[in-house]
């Protein structure tokens, strides 16, 4: 696993397939929001930046957002497979944020 802040960000989420869920975190910093998803004994994976950079092989499904200081990825029909934990990491000078969300 990441090593995380976890207490920044919601520890989890649930949806019903086909349903929608955005998951959520905050930073004071104007650098990119990155999302990275991790399935279970696997490496994590790049999912989307900031709504402009997206991974290899990532559904339009998934979609990084920004307001303000609020970043969000929203799974639309979500399927069985996006089941994995997701960061989120804005590095910013010298305090990395990184939060973790289970879905």
């Amino acid at each position: 696993d990441i090593p995380c802040q976890s207490s920044l960000c919601p520890p989890s989420s649930s949806v019903s397939p086909g349903g929608t869920v955005s998951l959520a975190c905050t930073t004071q910093s104007s650098y990119p929001i990155g999302w990275y998803q991790q399935k279970e004994g696997e490496a994590p994976r790049f999912v989307h930046c900031d709504g402009w950079s997206r991974g290899e092989g990532i559904p339009d499904r998934l979609t990084a957002t920004r307001s303000g200081s609020t970043g969000s990825l929203t799974i639309t029909n979500a399927e069985a497979e996006d089941e994995a934990d997701y960061y989120c990491d804005n590095p910013w000078p010298q305090s990395p944020l990184c939060c973790k969300s289970s879905l």
